[in-house]
């Protein structure tokens, strides 16, 4: 996917893919199913792109009130990236490649 925001470009194909974020579903026919990757950019932005239903985070509005299966591409924080890395439990090496070293707990 690739997707112009702020004057920039945002490109899957161009950028690292850090991980696959927690989706409780794997039946796409549920209204709550995604698909949705966690990327950092060649320059360091974090964003994460995918598609799902109509109560997913990527749900479209039809209509006056309706929802429908969507896709997009939205920017996050680093705060946010190293949230959701966390949340998919990325293995602490693909941690450090992504964000860099971590301090030990």
């Amino acid at each position: 996917m690739r997707r112009v925001i702020g004057g920039k470009v945002y490109n899957t194909e161009t950028a690292t893919c850090i991980c696959c974020l927690p989706c409780f579903t794997q039946d796409e026919r549920n209204f709550n199913w995604h698909d949705t990757h966690l990327y950092k950019t060649p320059k360091g932005a974090y964003f994460i792109s995918g598609e799902g239903g109509p109560r997913s985070m990527w749900a479209e509005q039809i209509e006056a009130h309706g929802w429908a299966y969507g896709s997009g591409l939205t920017l996050v924080t680093e705060e946010e990236a190293r949230s959701y890395a966390e949340q998919a439990r990325v293995r602490p090496d693909e941690y450090e490649a992504a964000f860099g070293p971590v301090e030990v707990g």
